[in-house]
């Protein structure tokens, strides 16, 4: 079998093993693939393995002997599933495997922006604490997030983490999910988008992307949330509009704005949300803890080991 992987390099920049996957074929990794060098690289392959590079019905259309793509990440909205089933080419996808890692992101942001850790970091090693009057000292709002109301959009594995981690600071907890009231764990309130907006006092995303959730924070929304809240997205940089976000902080309409995602990755220089105060922008690493990429790898070859076996698993076409 030969095994083409188009772009390796997120998921094993070279501390993992691609051993377990050379076992199983002739495998050629590529950190990256250009759409011009695509057809050039998967020619004769069985299998392709892709995290961002886009394969559509066109380019399975030129590579008759292609049986299976596996896609090295949980959203698949890069590879044509209708064309793919069309054909008979199996699609697997690899799920929950970075659930732990996003919601620890989550909450590195939401405390940052609650005790400015880096801030304070860096003004002491230019001796600003050295330099005071005083025992301590703090030019920015501290604040305790026990008593606080965190909202949550989507309460998929990743979404019931960040809520059970709230609960455990002491927050009252409310979500939008289209799970039942009944089946939710005591302590996690249901109510709608616009319920979240007026009692969050930190609104966190995760939701899929679709065409109801596309910028489903925008001026509109963001009027309807207290003053000075805080915005979290670890979801999908589409959920919200950034120009939007971005005047919001700049009147402080929000208090803060977390994100390790963007509309377009990677972003323009001038995105507007680099300028804007109170933005922390993480480069889309909340997945990339070693130990979610080790999981990512495992999953990733057990998926390939199924299908060549002929009980494919995570098959999403």
């Amino acid at each position: 079998m030969k095994i083409v992987v188009l772009d390796g390099y997120g998921l094993n920049p070279g501390d993992l093993s691609w051993d377990a996957l050379q076992a199983l074929g002739d495998v050629a990794v590529y950190p990256r693939t250009a759409q011009g060098q695509l057809l050039e690289r998967c020619d004769g392959a069985d299998a392709l393995l892709t995290n961002k590079v886009v394969i559509g019905a066109e380019t399975m259309d030129r590579l008759p002997g292609l049986k299976y793509i596996g896609v090295l990440a949980t959203g698949y909205n890069v590879v044509d599933t209708v064309a793919a089933r069309q054909r008979g080419i199996c699609v697997t996808n690899i799920p929950a495997y970075s659930t732990d890692s996003v919601a620890q992101m989550t909450f590195a942001h939401i405390l940052n922006i609650t005790n400015r850790v880096g801030h304070y970091a860096a003004q002491n090693r230019q001796a600003r604490w050295s330099g005071s009057e005083d025992f301590c000292y703090w030019d920015t709002p501290l604040h305790e997030l026990a008593g606080k109301t965190i909202g949550i959009v989507g309460l998929g594995n990743i979404g019931m983490k960040v809520a059970r981690i709230a609960m455990e600071f002491g927050m009252d907890v409310f979500a939008c999910t289209s799970k039942s009231s009944a089946s939710l764990p005591s302590g996690i309130q249901k109510t709608t988008v616009d319920g979240l907006l007026g009692v969050s006092d930190i609104l966190t995303l995760h939701c899929p992307l679709t065409d109801n959730t596309r910028e489903m924070i925008n001026a509109g929304a963001i009027r309807k949330m207290k003053r000075g809240a805080i915005l979290i997205n670890t979801g999908r940089g589409q959920l919200v509009n950034e120009a939007d976000v971005a005047a919001a902080l700049r009147d402080g309409q929000l208090g803060g704005y977390g994100a390790d995602v963007m509309c377009s990755e990677p972003p323009a220089a001038d995105n507007p949300l680099f300028g804007a105060p109170n933005a922390f922008i993480t480069p889309h690493i909340a997945w990339a803890t070693y130990e979610a990429r080790a999981r990512l790898m495992d999953i990733a070859v057990g998926n390939l080991k199924a299908f060549i076996s002929g009980k494919p698993i995570n098959v999403v076409a």
